[in-house]
């Protein structure tokens, strides 16, 4: 019979179907930048990269604003995007539009709304303007001088703009920008703090992340332990109890960033964690919480492509829908009245008659298949093959010690779980104490996991990982990595064949070379090196959005290697290496190829009924010219000459019989 995956591809065209609908509360993105407007924002200074140019902190975060909503138009067309000020005397519409229930001293400048390229362009233009006139932006977005507005009231702002213009099922964030490390250094202060961290709460109750850009320059460093360190939250999800015991709840790694890491801070954090599950988590009889599942490695794609329909004065984007037709009759058929079946090759009707008699007395739920047919299946019943019968979820089987999970039981990508407090109350502090357990035992879980309906049943281990955070500022999360164990047919025993090992002398020179080309400060960043046909693709498709000329001959493969540094660096080391490689005698031995098998093709039946059936309605012109072939050899027919040739004597052979 053909592999189980060659035919059982019933959901391939239908979206993932998940227990409940809140896969789709993060299916879009929504940004808000929050930006300080202050003067210490504004104060002008020379740009390090363009000489002769000033510019500003505020000139600045608004340029890694644009930049973000640049590459989130490619990746995220969906998503959408904001920018509200603080500290600035310019007042906000009151027209009855979104921004007019706003805190003073507060200014919606780029209201929530899908990315867009003429919002951008416009961003993009008070830049331009702000470059050659340095004082464009304090004229723009007059500064509030001699005090602050209060946090509380620029968080309260916030809330209100994401509860009018964000989309309740999406994932909202806030980038907070600012070089003030005390907003409020004056009397009442303590209450000031107090009330911030009230309303932040509130927003973190809604869903809503606070992501802190803090700005700091050699002459000004930043201090979070004045006042940030009191308000923010470590996560979305804290508990009140855990607020109440642990008053120093901001992550370092977050605090403190130089102005020019800025932007490179926001793409690291401008992805959204979208879940790609949310199923619940069984540990006992009636004793479930509630979890999210994320993918860990994810391959960057191209977007899909879309058909637009010229209407004159505007393009619009074309709907597209399959429909299944029957081939006879060329009619539209109901899906959910299509049947699934394997190919069962040459004999397989008459291992199913033979069988016949013993599943007629009552075999293991096999269905009787007549002599020259195939058994077919619903899509429901497929469905019941893949799951057997489960409902998507995890169910805690047990426990094993951390040193039997082996290297080799890794086979797929992991997944990471994460507590899901919006489905079952209590999930954290549950899932909480589960993993401190696991951990200080050092245990992992043996799960039985079905994360979707459309999936496949697997087990899986469960491995307990601790929060971290690593002098360079990676943080990871604390969770349980979700780890598929290999079915018994998944892991074969690789042939041992035994080859010429280098000499000890050879060893040497290609360490000596070797040593030279390691990578260097810290270990390779995979984000200094993107890929380089999806660069350039997107590049294309950014120039062509903004209506920018693009030049082919600017972009630059950062993947191609550095040959004039490398062999500067090792090129002597190297070249000793090959002239000892090319002198070694077994560099000569040339080992054979070895060429696979061609398998036999099976021979194929037919069903002389069905073209009988397009004969008599005129419809043979349908078949394929090999299933014409095949019909005439079975008859000793010639199989020369054109599709019209063939057509015209399996006509004859039925006229004549």
């Amino acid at each position: 019979m053909a592999p189980y995956d060659d035919w059982n591809q019933v959901d391939e065209e239908e979206e993932e179907e998940l227990q409940d609908a809140s896969m789709y509360e993060t299916k879009r993105d929504v940004i808000l930048f929050c930006i300080d407007a202050s003067e210490s924002m504004m104060q002008l200074y020379e740009d390090p990269t363009y000489e002769g140019v000033q510019t500003s902190h505020l000139l600045t975060a608004l340029s890694a604003a644009v930049d973000i909503q640049k590459k989130k138009i490619l990746t995220g067309p969906n998503d959408s995007v904001g920018i509200l000020l603080f500290n600035t005397t310019r007042k906000s519409t009151t027209d009855g539009t979104q921004g007019s229930e706003l805190k003073n001293s507060t200014f919606l400048y780029q209201p929530i709304a899908p990315l867009s390229a003429p919002k951008v362009q416009e961003v993009m233009q008070l830049l331009e303007a702000a470059r050659e006139d340095p004082e464009e932006l304090s004229r723009t977005f007059p500064p509030l001088r001699g005090k602050n507005v209060p946090m509380g009231d620029v968080f309260t702002s916030c809330n209100w703009v994401l509860r009018d213009g964000a989309p309740k099922t999406a994932s909202k964030r806030v980038f907070l920008i600012t070089d003030n490390d005390n907003p409020h250094p004056s009397y009442g202060s303590q209450q000031l703090t107090i009330s911030a961290r009230t309303t932040l709460i509130d927003l973190v109750q809604v869903g809503v992340t606070i992501e802190p850009f803090f700005i700091e320059t050699d002459d000004k460093k930043f201090d979070s332990k004045k006042f940030y360190a009191d308000v923010l939250l470590p996560s979305n999800t804290v508990d009140e109890d855990e607020l109440q015991e642990d008053t120093s709840v901001l992550p370092e790694s977050i605090s403190i960033s130089r102005i020019e890491d800025l932007l490179a801070q926001m793409r690291f954090r401008e992805v959204p964690k979208r879940a790609i599950y949310s199923i619940p988590f069984h540990l006992a009889n009636g004793f479930t919480i509630g979890v999210k599942g994320y993918g860990l490695v994810t391959e960057q794609k191209k977007g899909a492509y879309r058909y637009f329909a010229d209407l004159g004065d505007r393009m619009e984007v074309v709907e597209t829908r399959t429909k299944y037709v029957d081939e006879g009759t060329e009619c539209e058929v109901d899906k959910a009245k299509i049947l699934y079946g394997g190919d069962m090759g040459a004999g397989a009707g008459a291992a199913a008659d033979d069988d016949e008699s013993d599943d007629a007395q009552g075999g293991f739920g096999t269905r009787v298949v007549k002599k020259g047919q195939r058994p077919f299946f619903t899509a429901e019943e497929i469905r019941k093959f893949r799951t057997l019968g489960l409902e998507p979820g995890i169910k805690l089987l047990g426990f094993k010690d951390k040193g039997e999970l082996a290297f080799e039981d890794n086979v797929k990508h992991s997944q990471f779980i994460y507590p899901d407090e919006m489905s079952y109350s209590g999930s954290k502090r549950t899932f909480s104490a589960l993993l401190k357990s696991m951990i200080k035992k050092d245990k992992i879980g043996i799960a039985l996991c079905l994360t979707r309906r459309n999936a496949s049943s697997a087990f899986c281990a469960l491995v307990p990982q601790a929060e971290n955070t690593e002098k360079s500022g990676w943080r990871d999360p604390a969770g349980f990595h979700l780890i598929q164990f290999p079915f018994a047919d998944d892991m074969r025993t690789a042939p041992i064949e035994e080859g010429f090992k280098a000499s000890e002398e050879l060893t040497k020179l290609a360490l000596a070379w070797i040593e030279k080309l390691k990578v260097r400060q810290g270990g390779y960043d995979y984000d200094a090196f993107p890929n380089p046909a999806l660069a350039y693709h997107n590049e294309q498709l950014q120039a062509s959005a903004f209506r920018e000329e693009y030049d082919p001959e600017s972009f630059e493969d950062l993947t191609q290697p550095k040959v004039g540094p490398m062999h500067k660096r090792a090129g002597q080391y190297m070249k000793a290496w090959k002239d000892a490689l090319e002198n070694d005698p077994t560099s000569t031995y040339v080992v054979p190829a070895t060429t696979g098998s061609k398998r036999k093709a099976e021979d194929t039946t037919f069903d002389i009924s069905e073209i009988k059936s397009m004969y008599d309605s005129g419809s043979l012109a349908k078949l394929r010219v090999d299933q014409l072939k095949e019909f005439l050899k079975a008859k000793g027919l010639g199989v020369s000459g054109k599709k019209a040739d063939l057509i015209e004597r399996v006509s004859q052979w039925f006229d004549a019989h």
